[in-house]
């Protein structure tokens, strides 16, 4: 994987969504084809033979290369997302995060005891959003549980939160 190109291609916005927080904007990543590949070729390394049987993305940046990668793993995809966007039957979890608090929901009933799940986002920080999802998708009892970033802020602590939850972590850049 050539890090150097990622890191040079990815966007930092300071004080967005509010004062003090340091935005990575991963979506120059996605738009430049050449470091799309080298993403979609790196986590799909990372997992491919972990006998992933869905993918689930977090709202919205998780969406897109946990669909990616599903596809790629032949895995079936599943997105997490914010209250009310989801047309079935759901279960939720909420969490505090670095500037609020949320809720997150997934359709109930979509991953199986039987089922390697793979909890994908874009970037990692304090781990509230992780862990949510972690916990949401532990009510459906599936029989392992992994995690993916294309980003990790190691001061931050997120990884020791997961890694908590009993969830494997792994990420493609570190900060």
């Amino acid at each position: 994987m050539d890090k150097e190109k990622l890191i040079k291609n990815l966007r930092t916005i300071p004080n967005f969504p509010i004062q003090g927080i340091l935005f990575y904007d991963v979506t120059t990543l996605l738009q430049n084809p050449e470091t799309l590949k080298i993403v979609s070729d790196s986590l799909y390394e990372q997992f491919k033979d972990q006998g992933i049987t869905k993918v689930v993305g977090i709202e919205s940046r998780g969406f897109i290369m946990g669909a990616l990668l599903a596809e790629r793993l032949g895995a079936g995809f599943v997105p997490i997302r914010k209250p009310g966007k989801l047309p079935a039957e759901t279960i939720e979890e909420s969490y505090n995060k670095e500037y609020g608090k949320d809720t997150i929901q997934m359709h109930k009933g979509v991953i199986g005891k039987e089922d390697i799940v793979l909890l994908h986002d874009d970037l990692l920080a304090t781990g509230g959003t992780m862990l949510a999802a972690i916990k949401l998708v532990k009510q459906e009892m599936p029989k392992k549980i992994a995690t993916s970033f294309i980003i990790e802020l190691k001061e931050l602590g997120g990884r020791e939160l997961i890694e908590e939850a009993e969830a494997e972590v792994k990420s493609l850049l570190q900060f």
